[in-house]
């Protein structure tokens, strides 16, 4: 068979992708996760029974809020760079903006604090927990968002391996602060983020293998 018979013989069978493919496969991967995730959170931890009361103080909103915004930019960067030629400048540049409003936030805090205060704000009752529970349950979302990714085509493999497990990170401490009863700021930005940069950092070390193409 010729080359050019080849060529016509292999693409007569192709489709058209969706438009919103990418977006549509990176949401049923993630929603699917995000369900088990708060599954696990719920029969494991448990919601912490003074849900309703915490969510009318700012710091209640202040924890939801950090943590669901950085998980929305970072899956708005996963869907932008499971493109090869997509730019995710716009969606890091704003995961990092939520980032330093937090950091200016936490600083003002301490400053603000009597010395003694300081690193009792810092730990907090759950620091030699919290970033491993995070780390778990964001498992499942890990997972899901990496089932995603295999179906469409990062070519920034490290990269988009990292933003992905950073978005499924803050997606994962999102689901953990239902149960989680710290809300001050200094506690936030050290142990919340810390436990969201492992799955990122882990995200970007298994992405050379899981997302090769």
């Amino acid at each position: 068979m010729k080359t050019d018979d080849l060529i016509s013989a292999l693409t007569e069978t192709l489709a058209p992708v969706p438009r919103y493919a990418a977006l549509l496969w990176l949401v049923e991967g993630i929603g699917a996760g995000a369900l088990v995730s708060f599954v696990a959170m719920w029969t494991w931890l448990g919601v912490r029974p003074d849900l309703a009361t915490a969510m009318t103080t700012s710091a209640g909103w202040m924890k939801f809020g950090y943590t669901l915004a950085l998980a929305l930019f970072a899956f708005w960067a996963t869907e932008r760079l499971a493109r090869p030629s997509a730019s995710a400048r716009a969606a890091i540049a704003g995961a990092i903006a939520v980032f330093a409003v937090l950091f200016a936030f936490a600083s003002m805090k301490l400053m603000m604090a009597p010395p003694a205060a300081r690193m009792p704000m810092i730990m907090g009752s759950s620091a030699q927990v919290c970033p491993w529970r995070i780390v778990i349950l964001s498992l499942p979302i890990f997972a899901g968002t990496f089932w995603s990714l295999r179906k469409l085509a990062p070519t920034r493999l490290a990269l988009a391996g990292g933003v992905a497990g950073f978005a499924s990170g803050a997606l994962g401490a999102w689901v953990y602060a239902f149960h989680c009863d710290e809300s001050a700021a200094p506690f936030l930005l050290v142990f919340y983020t810390f436990g969201i940069a492992i799955v990122g950092a882990a995200g970007s070390l298994i992405a050379g293998r899981v997302l090769r193409w």
